[in-house]
């Protein structure tokens, strides 16, 4: 089996890598951002790329975007996406028919090598490996329809920034932004969230706690989930 490894971390990279020789896998060559993946995988071909689903520049879905390109240009190439946590709202957005060539897994199951290669094989050969904690993570989103999820990793981080007390003027200064765009990304959280219409009400403090009760910590340093 042939793969292609990307991760922004070289010891990351040179150490799967390592791992994976040594249990008979062709380790054909490595990458350190998206772009270089998708550039070698179209040189290479390898059977199965594996990529963390957060690489650089933004760090927030440059993984799950080159998993999806490799899909569609070449079908038969399968991904193995890593996460240092389970990311539901990315997951379900790879989870989809056409569901093959496709593999989910927190980082950590990297230790227990002999089972990581087996699930490489599963997805080379077609299948769908998928993160077993993630199961309960959708069982519990199922249940508990979360309403933050609706919005992009961006409109998130602006919401969080907002929920911790920031003006938009100070929320552009963090992002290195314009306050006009922070003030559009407010305009389309609001929109997007499911808040009372009633002009009498401040929907922006409406915002504010929907993002406190359904955040992962309750906190507005919070990850997008």
């Amino acid at each position: 089996m042939r793969v292609i490894i990307a991760d922004d971390a070289a010891v990351v990279r040179e150490g799967l890598a390592r791992l994976l020789v040594e249990n008979e896998v062709d380790v054909v060559a490595t990458a350190g951002d998206g772009q270089q993946l998708l550039r070698l995988v179209d040189a290479e071909l390898p059977d199965v790329a594996i990529l963390d689903i957060r690489m650089p520049p933004s760090y927030t879905n440059e993984g799950m975007l080159a998993a999806e390109q490799i899909r569609k240009d070449h079908p038969t190439v399968g991904a193995m996406l890593l996460s240092q946590y389970v990311e539901v709202s990315l997951a379900l957005r790879l989870l989809t028919d056409p569901a093959e060539r496709i593999g989910y897994l927190l980082k950590d199951r990297i230790a227990d090598i002999t089972e990581f290669v087996s699930a490489l094989h599963r997805v080379a050969s077609g299948g769908v490996v998928v993160e077993p904690t993630l199961i309960d993570e959708l069982l519990t989103v199922r249940a508990n329809p979360d309403p933050l999820a609706v919005l992009t990793p961006r409109e998130y981080e602006v919401l969080a920034l907002v929920a911790g007390g920031k003006t938009d003027r100070g929320i552009a200064a963090e992002l290195v932004v314009t306050r006009k765009t922070v003030e559009s990304h407010v305009r389309r959280i609001l929109a997007k969230l499911d808040l009372p219409e009633d002009t009498a009400e401040n929907r922006r403090v409406h915002a504010v706690l929907t993002f406190l009760r359904h955040s992962r910590t309750g906190a507005a340093s919070s990850p997008h989930p």
